[in-house]
This record gives C-alpha cells, structure tokens and sequence, in this order.
C-alpha cells in the first residue's frame, strides 16, 4: 500500500446472493499484547555484488528530478517532517507489507516496492527476508534475505534491469504486497498489474500470471498494456484502481485467495460495487496445481467506503483474519489543536483498526463472507507492561496509517505488524519516522469464534 491512490476503473457487477447475511456490527473480543518486537527504521540491506551499481543507492527518483545526494530529500508524512531523508545508502528493510509464520517458529516478511509508485522506485530492489523474531528481547534476528530476479526473462515486459544478467526486480516493475511459500515455491501478489507472481525460494521468478475475474481481465493503470492516449479526447481503459490490488492474498495450500484493495467500478451502474449499501472487495480463487483461476469469488464487505484492507492469511481451511483500516494515524497526545502548525501534530487521528475473522466456503461462493468478530488494535491490553512504545490514554496501540501483516502463530496468539513506509510515516510520534514494529497478541476467544 502507499500514498498514491485513486484512478477510474470499471468492470461488471457480479450476481450476489444471500447465503450469508452481512451485518454492520461483530463481536469484540479482546486482545492482551503478549509481546512486542521492533526493527528501527534505519535498517538497510547492500545489494549483491552482482547488481548494477544502480542498486548501491535507493531513493534517488523520488522528486520531479534525479538527486545522487545522499540524505538531501526530508522524508514527509501528511507534510510533516519525519527526520529520515533519502536517497539512502543500501537498501532499506522497510515497507513490510506481508507476513507468513513458518513451521520452525520463523517469520518470512515481504517488502513492498520502494516509495510507492513506478516512477519512483526503480533503485529500490524487491526482496523478502526471514526472520527469529524474539518477544522476550523485543528484537529481529535476520537469518536470510531474498531478492526477486528473474534471469530466464519470464516477465512478459520490460524491466529496469533488462540488460543485465541477474535482471534485480525493482519497485519499478512491480509492487509485491502479499505473499504465500507453499512447499518450495513463493507466491507473490502484486498490485500494478496486478499479476500473481511463481517463483522458487532463491528469488528466481518462474512465472507471470495475468489476473481474471471470470472471463473479465483485471487490469489497473499500471498493467503493462496501459497506454497513454494520443489525443486528449481520448479514454483509457482499465478497471483497477492504481494501487489497489492484492493487498491481502491468503493460502489453504493448493489455492491461493488474492483479495483486491480497492472497489471495483461497476460500468452499468457508474458506481463503485456495493450490496445492501456495502461497499465489497473481491476475493478470487487461484489453482496452483493448475496454475489457473478458477471461477469463484467471494466479498468482502468493508465497514466504509473509505477503508482498506492490509493483510489476509487462513487460519484453517474455512477461516481467515483480515485487517481492515481507516487512513488515520496518530495518537492522541500529539493531536492538534485550533490553530495549530500541522507540520509539528497528528490532524487526521486513528479510529478504525482492526483484525477480523472471517469465514467462507465453497457453499457461499458469489456471495459475502462472514465476518464472525474482531480485535480492536487501538484498544490493545499491556497488564504486563511488556510494550515498547507509550501507551496512549492508558492503552497500547497499534496507530500507524499502514498495518498489514497478520498471521495466526498458534491456538491463542497472533502477530500484527506495521507497515513503516520509511520515510513517509510517522504515527507514534509527529515529526519521528515509525519503525518496523511487530506485536504478540493473545487472542484466544476471537481463535474460536466459527470453530
């Protein structure tokens, strides 16, 4: 996910039925944190001897003009400073837009592609890493770190780095926001194409796959076919909006459930898709034995229209936790007040942050999912006291503009992490860029809602 958002997009409305009813309200549980792990924001990577020397710095295509000065371009949130500036020296570890626990307790985390769009990101390279994530120290252990590559040229387009021999992905080509590693193969799901992406765990791209709803392709403004018309009068086509594709993109280990970020727009009715006046995002069905779609979809009903979803993992072949998300940030101490200089305070605050988990089947295909309860992340428990950030208003919480990392970690726990988008977010403190945060928590009766 980033900053840039919103373009025109429209595709058919497809039938809904009634097999679960939707209603606006779930049951909250609660969420006691049970451990708290950060990766300062100023943590950064050195490309691979065989990159380009393109790659030893990032972030220097983040203005209008080319800028080779390290550290001259203030990193900004809403327009407020955030002490961090770019270009950087390496590549950051930041970005963490997706998150799988492993069966030997690790964590493997995805990063996104850069500072959010095509034209800004082409040093930043695409890679994912694996991680021991220690709550009793509160500190990540990096134990290996992957970069997408994809030297048998099965990209179906140019790439930035077409002449060389590794060919690095960058953000610059495509913008991974969720991911799945079944057996040995890493399933990515992008958001420009957007396209699901096959590759093997050394990082080597195996395959492109075009998205399909039904018979319809799904294409944002950034799709490869995309082309600036020729005339003013002229339209282009598209039906994605830029930047809201697979977000989320969940696994019961032979099919992979991309779920789109944004609303579709139905062309009959020259509106977003909505159902008894809920807004919807599409669920669809991979086969990756068959390594085709198949032709079931589900919805998703967001609580506003102006929602997003940040993550999205099965908990067991029929339920799954879904964040869902307001864009606010911020916590209350450092609200501003009348009159105040909004570089130096939080004016867009934090009210809606959740997890919920769903349910959904085979049996309610073409039709809502089930929200069955959720957990509210800016009303988190620390009778322990075990949080490494101030409590706000005497809670702990998780008030960041971008969360989207969730995974089931056993019976009674999950694992929520933010996303930092360094150096464009500052949520705990005004004029301080976040860090990579990820917390423990102990949610056991929202574990057994649905069983």
């Amino acid at each position: 996910m980033n900053r840039s958002k919103f373009a025109l997009s429209l595709l058919p409305l497809m039938l809904l039925g009634s097999a679960f009813a939707h209603a606006d309200t779930t049951v909250k549980v609660p969420a006691i944190l049970a451990g708290h792990a950060i990766q300062p924001a100023q943590t950064f990577l050195q490309a691979p001897k065989d990159a380009p020397n393109s790659l030893r710095y990032s972030g220097k295509h983040t203005t209008a003009t080319r800028t080779e000065a390290l550290g001259s371009i203030m990193g900004k949130s809403a327009g407020r400073p955030t002490g961090i500036a770019l270009p950087f020296d390496g590549q950051p570890i930041q970005g963490h837009s997706g998150i799988q626990r492993m069966s030997d307790g690790s964590f493997w985390i995805l990063t996104d592609n850069g500072a959010g769009s095509k034209a800004n990101s082409p040093d930043f390279m695409l890679h994912l890493s694996q991680y021991d994530i220690d709550f009793n120290d509160g500190k990540f252990h990096k134990k290996q770190t992957i970069f997408l590559h994809d030297p048998d040229k099965k990209v179906p387009f140019h790439i930035t780095n077409e002449a060389t021999q590794s060919r690095y992905l960058t953000g610059a080509d495509f913008d991974p926001e969720s991911f799945q590693i079944i057996g040995d193969t890493l399933w990515i799901g992008d958001e420009f194409g957007p396209y699901l992406i096959k590759a093997d765990l050394t990082g080597k791209v195996l395959g492109v796959f075009e998205s399909k709803l039904g018979n319809t392709p799904l294409i944002s403004p950034d799709h490869h076919s995309v082309r600036t018309p020729n005339t003013p009068k002229d339209t282009v086509k598209f039906n994605v909006k830029r930047s809201k594709g697979y977000e989320g993109m969940a696994s019961d280990g032979k099919y992979l459930y991309p779920m789109l970020e944004g609303v579709l727009w139905d062309t009959a009715r020259q509106d977003y898709q909505s159902k008894d006046s809920k807004p919807y995002l599409n669920i669809l069905q991979f086969d990756t034995q068959m390594q085709s779609w198949t032709d079931k979809v589900w919805y998703y009903p967001l609580e506003d229209a102006a929602h997003a979803i940040g993550d999205f993992n099965m908990i067991d072949d029929e339920r799954a936790l879904v964040i869902e998300r307001d864009d606010g940030e911020g916590v209350i101490e450092y609200a501003c007040k009348d009159g105040a200089d909004k570089t130096t305070c939080f004016d867009k605050l934090p009210k809606f942050k959740r997890v919920y988990l769903i349910k959904f089947n085979n049996a309610n295909a073409g039709n809502f999912v089930q929200k069955l309860g959720h957990v509210d992340l800016l009303d988190i428990k620390d009778p322990a006291s075990i949080a490494k950030k101030p409590h706000s208003q005497g809670r702990f919480q998780f008030p960041f503009f971008t969360i989207e990392n969730v995974d089931i970690v056993n019976g009674e726990h999950i694992v929520v992490g933010n996303d930092n988008n360094l150096p464009f977010s500052s949520s705990r403190a005004p004029n301080v860029a976040d860090d990579n945060e990820l917390i423990l928590l102990h949610v056991p009766e929202l574990l057994k809602l649905g069983k």
